[in-house]
């Protein structure tokens, strides 16, 4: 039995800062946290817990970094992620002559592949956020591609794509999304929400081996973040993917899986409280070792910047009027209710997607209809992203035990939001945009993810954007004018979303804080974000992460 003891550094303890100190771990657990004074008998306690054991000691210099419990991604497409890293890659991109060459690029070295595969293109790059098929026809005339976006609620695709469809000018839009048009009325290229789906359902299928490997590559880069463990916010086929439940469990079953991971099944919007039954055979076919799929995932409207988030009143036109769009609620909201509170009674945790406020409104009305289950259990449910939250749906989410799911990076003004964002909701609703500082004063419990692949999984520049409502190093506005800075939160606030509130909603209690008898999984940092300048915080990096007492990433 080895003991591993952390020192010469800072502790965040996974609600406050705790200042200078050390972490004594042995057999995958917190042995010991020595702070204050008691740090001057830190030999005298090492050797105390060692006694007649015989057990070496591995020492680790923090060097003056900080340590802190694990980061825990509350919102996160990790085998998509991973999916994406080993394919057309566009998420560092920035412009439409940037991704082009990554795309021409990447198909002249793949000529064996039959399709072009990847994403993650920035709306913000294109007019109006839509990118064409004719820009795609350039640099891939001959095979068909399929690149969703950022935000996986719309794709880019070339002409090739929309021929093998049989997408044309006479194909009708669907009830749940549209086709991007031309003045003639020809499918464009780009496909918002349910349009993806006469494109996805011809993709080539992608094989197990490939799921398993793009687990494994996300995972990792998860871990080079400092983060531990996550829930995925999609178990189920979706926007061309399929379910990666079966990869989850292959890792789980080979203990490749070495963060502790919890699965969102997915809720088919288009189906009703008779999918229940076989979400509970899922949840015990797929759960095993470091997965458990107890949550279900409901994706309740879709996104502001394509006019589906649901709103309490209409999206505006370019030049400032009302339109007739107020968004979409996916699921119908009489039903909302009746599906959680049958959800609930199954003993599922419900993780709803709603960014507009009528979505958030809609989420929280069927968690208020759930009653009894959220009274007497224990579900932990939660609404992620809130961009948009009714000043009288504030208070509601500590009264209804309701967490708040934020993701933070997407708090500033980058080129999505001036551009795509708030010329369409107009000035009185884009002042509310993003009410972390508010949901934390009204009492809602905070967790936080990244939503990665839709942006960066790393969780120190997204606290450094929930402090500063600025991004770390961006030119332009997005990293120089605080966005909404009075929805700023604090730094230890911010820091105990990522950490112990996460832990919380997985259910993860033996993890998120430092403290004796804990599990170890914790991140080690460079350097101390609470000393330096709150505008340093995005520069800190991490040194090394651990789980249960392993190292399981080292810079």
């Amino acid at each position: 039995m080895t003991t591993v003891v952390l020192r010469n550094g800072t502790l965040f303890d996974g609600h406050r800062y705790a200042g200078p100190g050390a972490v004594v771990l042995r057999d995958g657990r917190i042995a010991a946290v020595v702070t204050g004074p008691d740090l001057d008998g830190l030999d005298h306690r090492l050797g105390q817990l060692d006694q007649g054991a015989g057990a070496p000691v591995t020492e680790v210099d923090l060097g003056g970094g900080l340590v802190a419990p694990g980061f825990v991604d509350a919102h996160v497409h990790a085998v998509q992620g991973g999916l994406e890293r080993l394919r057309c890659d566009l998420s560092e991109g920035r412009t439409r002559e940037d991704y082009l060459a990554r795309v021409g690029d990447y198909a002249r070295r793949h000529l064996e592949l039959p399709w072009i595969l990847g994403g993650g293109w920035a709306m913000a790059a294109f007019p109006g956020g839509t990118p064409t098929a004719a820009d795609l026809d350039l640099v891939v005339p001959d095979r068909p591609v399929f690149l969703p976006n950022r935000d996986h609620h719309g794709a880019w695709v070339n002409s090739r794509a929309l021929e093998i469809a049989g997408v044309d000018a006479h194909t009708p839009d669907p009830s749940d999304g549209r086709f991007e048009r031309d003045a003639d009325g020809r499918p464009a290229g780009t496909l918002h929400e349910g349009a993806m789906h006469a494109v996805a359902r011809h993709l080539p299928a992608t094989s197990a081996p490939e799921y398993y490997e793009a687990l494994l590559a996300g995972q990792s880069h998860l871990h080079s973040v400092g983060v531990t463990g996550w829930q995925d916010a999609i178990v189920g086929a979706y926007a061309g993917m399929d379910d990666p439940g079966p990869t989850y469990l292959h890792a789980a079953r080979a203990g490749d899986l070495t963060a502790h991971v919890v699965g969102a099944l997915w809720w088919d919007r288009d189906r009703g409280a008779e999918q229940v039954a076989e979400l509970v055979a899922r949840r015990a076919e797929y759960t095993h070792g470091r997965f458990r799929a107890t949550s279900v995932k409901i994706m309740q409207d879709g996104v502001a910047e394509n006019g589906t988030a649901a709103m309490t009143s209409p999206y505006l036109d370019r030049c400032g009027h009302p339109t007739a769009n107020a968004g979409h609620s996916f699921v119908d909201p009489a039903a909302l209710g009746r599906y959680v509170e049958a959800l609930a009674a199954e003993g599922f945790q419900v993780h709803v997607h709603a960014i507009g406020d009528r979505g958030v409104r809609e989420a929280l009305d069927a968690f208020a209809h759930t009653g009894r289950a959220l009274g007497d259990g224990d579900l932990r449910h939660h609404i992620a992203h809130l961009q948009l939250v009714d000043l009288d749906d504030v208070g509601r989410f500590a009264a209804l035990r309701v967490v708040a799911n934020i993701q933070a990076l997407w708090a500033c003004l980058d080129e999505q939001m001036t551009e795509l964002t708030l010329p369409f909701l107009g000035a009185e609703r884009a002042r509310r945009q993003y009410p972390f500082g508010d949901l934390h004063g009204a009492g809602a419990r905070l967790a936080a993810g990244s939503d990665w692949p839709v942006s960066s999984p790393d969780p120190l520049a997204a606290i450094h954007v929930a402090v500063n409502r600025t991004a770390y190093d961006e030119p332009g506005p997005a990293g120089e004018v605080p966005f909404l800075p009075e929805q700023a939160l604090a730094l230890e606030t911010a820091f105990a979303a990522y950490t112990s509130g996460s832990a919380w909603v997985n259910h993860r209690d033996d993890a998120g804080v430092l403290e004796a008898g804990r599990a170890a999984d914790l991140v080690v940092l460079d350097r101390d974000p609470f000393a330096g300048p709150a505008s340093e915080i995005g520069a800190t990096k991490v040194v090394s992460t651990w789980i249960d007492g392993r190292k399981v990433f080292e810079a």
